[in-house]
């Protein structure tokens, strides 16, 4: 969500949104209902873009915000004029330069709503620390995971926890910290935390400097594919070898998501 806000915010920020050219899938419309949704959107210039957790939060004119979830499928791409919309784009958005955006989502999980001030508050208070934030310390870290039973996996998955990290991250990131994803997050020492503290960061950095990572239906606003999943080092690399020892990477089921881990770098403590 970061690599399509950063490639979205120079193609619209300034734009005034005139209205909704197609919208066939309606209950991806959270809030408010879909007559005053029209009315709202039309006429808001946006004046930023930016994220939060796993929403792209467009800040709109008037104290409005445009809130997009894309889930498993969903791509936002911003097309001249002339593109044509396929059966997958669900929601097309026009601007007054002629161009539209344009919300793909081919199993129809994205949502998106049109918050106020106190709505965009509430957003913001049901999530957990920004990942890259100042505030999100290796202290603040031990503070989430202390006194907890839940294991690692699901917990760096909460979004009440920890904002943004997704599966792909979450096992790449444990990786690194040499950590099992069925650890009890209570059972994580002080110098394991500063390690996953450091994971996390690397792991969020090098996706967003790779533009992501495009295992299926993934692309930027551009309609660019990232590269993250060519430096992968356990996700999707069931049966081939550790980078660190060779042991062939294994996958399991945690929490309904597929996740990778070596048995031997990380070991789950008797």
């Amino acid at each position: 969500m970061e690599t399509v806000a950063r490639s979205l915010a120079p193609q619209v920020v300034g734009r005034r949104i005139v209205g909704i050219e197609k919208l066939d899938w309606e209950r991806m419309i959270e809030t408010p209902p879909l007559p005053a949704f029209q009315a709202l959107i039309a006429g808001r210039r946006i004046v930023a873009v930016g994220r939060r957790a796993k929403w792209l939060v467009l800040t709109l004119d008037e104290g409005w915000a445009l809130a997009i979830h894309l889930r498993m499928s969903g791509n936002l791409l911003v097309a001249g004029p002339d593109a044509v919309a396929d059966s997958h784009t669900h929601l097309v958005l026009s601007l007054e330069d002629g161009r539209r955006i344009f919300f793909e989502d081919q199993r129809k999980f994205g949502r998106v709503r049109l918050l106020d001030s106190d709505g965009l508050a509430a957003l913001d208070a049901a999530h957990g620390p920004e990942p890259l934030g100042e505030g999100f310390t290796a202290a603040e870290l031990a503070r989430i995971l202390a006194g907890r039973r839940t294991k690692l996996k699901p917990l760096l998955l909460d979004q009440r926890m920890i904002a943004g990290v997704g599966n792909i991250y979450a096992s790449e990131a444990l990786w690194i910290a040499r950590l099992h994803p069925l650890l009890p997050a209570a059972a994580v020492t002080e110098a394991e935390v500063g390690a996953l503290h450091a994971a996390i960061r690397q792991t969020l950095e090098q996706a967003i400097a790779n533009q992501g990572s495009s295992l299926r239906n993934y692309r930027n606003s551009y309609g660019e594919r990232g590269s993250n999943q060519e430096h992968f080092f356990v996700y999707d690399r069931a049966g081939k070898p550790c980078e660190r020892c060779g042991t062939p990477i294994e996958r399991t089921v945690v929490a309904q998501r597929s996740t990778f881990f070596c048995p031997t770098c990380q070991r789950l403590p008797a």
